[in-house]
C-alpha cells in the first residue's frame, strides 16, 4: 500500500511537472512571438524611414511606471521581456506620415479637412492599417494635422467586403471614435531590447487619450440649412465673424494657459452645430465652464490679455457669470455651470431688479471639435444640449432673443437679497 502511494505521488509529481513545462513552452511561444512580430514590424518601418511611435495604452501604462529608469538607461531597464510580452491581441502604433505603401488591411475614410459647404465630396485617405502575423496584430493609427494645429485620427469603419474576423476589432483601443491630440514630444527609448519612440510623458498621453473623442462639424446639414436660410454675406456680418474668431482664439489661449477647461455654449455652440460658423447676428461669443474649474486668476488673466471686465454677476457659490469687452461691440460671455444629481444648470441675473434665472441642461460630457481653425470642446451630447436651450425649433434662425424669456430651459430662481447687490451685481 505504501509502495502504491509512493508511485501515485511520483506519477502526480511527474504529471504536474509536465503540465508546468508545457505551460512554460506555450507561454514563451505565444508571448515571445508577440515581441517577434513587433520586432519585424519595427524593422520593416525602419527600413522605409517611416516615423511611427508607440501609443499602445497597455504598454505605455507599464512603461510609465518605470519611465525614470527607462530614460536613464540607454539599454532599457532589464533584459527580460516585460513590456512587449504583456498579454494582448495587438500592439498599437501611430503614424505621423502618409508614406505607408504596404497593402495590409487598410481602412480608409473621407478626409474631413477637405469637407465644406461648397464641396462635400471629401477625398478618401487611409486612417488605419492592420498588419497580422501568426496570432498577433499591429494596429497602425494614422494621424493627420488639422488647421487648428493639432493631430486627428479618424474612426475605424469596416467596409462591407472586409474580413470582420481578421482581428478582434472590438478590442482595439483606437477607432471607435475620431480622436484629437496635441502634437506629442517624442522620446527614443530601448524597452525589451527594442528601440522605439514613445510620447515623452506617457501619463499625459494616456490622460489625453481618455478624453480624446472628436466630433466633426456637420457640413452636410449646414449646407442644407443655408439652402433654406441664405448666409449673411454683408460686410457687417463678415467683420463680426472676423472679430468673433479673433476673440475666441484669444479666450482659448487665455483659458488654456490657466489650465481651465471650457466649451462652446449658447449661441456659439448653436452656430457650430447648426451652420458650422459663427451666427452673425449673435453679437457675442459664449463659453461654458464648470464651476469646479473656476480660478480666481481668470479675471486678471483676461484683463492682462486686453479684455476689460464688462460685468460680473452672481458669486462662485451661485449663478456666477462674467462678461468681457472685446473689440468694438463684440463681447465674451462666460457662464459657469453647476452640477446637480440629475441635471446641470447655469444662472442669469437681471441687473436692474436683482432677479435670478436658472437654465437647466441634461448632464453631458465634453468632446473636441474644430471651429474657426481652433481645437475646442463642445458637449458630446450636442443635440440634447442645443434642444434644451433652444427647443425643438432650434433649426429656425431667431434674430430677436430675450435671454430672460426666449430660452426653452429658463426658470425663475428668486431675487438676490438687496444687501448682496454690491457683491453679486457688478457693472463696469
Amino acid at each position: 500500500m505504501q509502495k502504491i502511494n509512493r508511485n501515485v505521488v511520483l506519477a502526480l509529481l511527474s504529471l504536474t511537472s509536465l503540465i508546468f513545462l508545457l505551460f512554460q513552452l506555450c507561454y514563451y511561444k505565444f508571448y515571445l512571438s508577440q515581441k517577434h512580430v513587433v520586432r519585424r514590424f519595427l524593422g520593416l518601418i525602419s527600413s522605409h524611414n517611416i516615423p511611427v511611435y508607440l501609443i499602445d495604452p497597455l504598454i505605455l501604462g507599464l512603461v510609465d511606471k518605470d519611465i525614470e529608469q527607462i530614460r536613464s538607461s540607454p539599454d532599457g531597464p532589464s533584459p527580460e521581456c516585460k513590456y512587449f510580452c504583456a498579454p494582448r491581441d495587438f500592439t498599437t502604433f501611430a503614424l505621423l506620415d502618409k508614406t505607408w505603401k504596404h497593402e495590409w488591411l487598410k481602412i480608409i475614410n473621407k478626409d474631413p479637412r477637405l469637407d465644406g459647404m461648397d464641396d462635400l465630396s471629401g477625398m478618401e485617405i487611409p486612417v488605419h492599417y492592420i498588419f497580422k502575423l501568426a496570432s498577433h496584430a499591429i494596429h497602425l493609427v494614422v494621424f493627420y494635422e488639422r488647421s487648428g494645429n493639432f493631430l486627428w485620427h479618424g474612426p475605424l469603419r469596416l467596409k462591407q467586403h472586409m474580413d470582420r474576423k481578421f482581428v478582434p476589432f472590438r478590442k482595439l483601443h483606437f477607432g471607435r471614435y475620431s480622436g484629437a491630440y496635441e502634437k506629442p514630444e517624442l522620446l527614443l527609448v530601448s524597452i525589451d531590447d527594442l528601440k522605439v519612440q514613445i510620447p515623452k510623458y506617457p501619463s499625459s498621453f494616456l490622460e489625453e487619450m481618455s478624453h480624446s473623442r472628436f466630433l466633426e462639424c456637420r457640413y452636410r446639414e449646414a449646407r442644407a440649412f443655408f439652402q433654406l436660410y441664405p448666409d449673411d454675406a454683408s460686410l457687417e456680418a463678415v467683420e463680426f465673424r472676423k472679430k468673433a474668431k479673433s476673440l475666441l482664439h484669444l479666450a482659448a489661449l487665455t483659458l488654456n494657459n490657466l489650465g481651465v477647461k471650457f466649451w462652446l455654449s449658447s449661441g456659439t455652440c448653436l452656430g457650430w452645430y447648426r451652420q458650422c460658423n459663427v451666427i452673425p447676428h449673435s453679437k457675442d461669443v459664449d463659453l461654458g465652464i464648470f464651476i469646479r474649474d473656476y480660478k480666481a486668476d481668470i479675471i486678471p488673466a483676461f484683463q492682462n490679455a486686453g479684455l476689460p471686465l464688462k460685468h460680473k454677476f452672481g458669486k462662485v457659490e451661485d449663478s456666477l457669470e462674467l462678461s468681457f469687452q472685446g473689440e468694438d461691440d463684440v463681447k465674451l460671455d462666460i457662464f459657469f455651470f453647476y452640477e446637480e444629481d440629475d441635471h446641470i444648470w447655469n444662472g442669469g441675473t437681471q441687473a436692474k431688479s436683482g432677479k435670478k434665472f436658472k437654465y437647466l441642461f441634461p448632464k453631458f460630457t465634453l468632446c473636441w471639435t474644430e471651429f474657426v481653425e481652433l481645437k475646442v470642446h463642445v458637449p458630446c451630447e450636442t443635440l440634447q444640449y442645443v434642444e434644451a436651450n433652444y427647443g425643438p425649433e432650434w433649426k429656425v434662425p431667431v434674430k430677436t432673443w430675450d435671454w430672460k424669456n426666449s430660452p426653452f430651459n429658463v426658470q425663475d430662481n428668486g431675487v438676490w437679497p438687496i444687501d448682496e447687490w454690491d457683491n453679486v451685481i457688478q457693472i463696469y
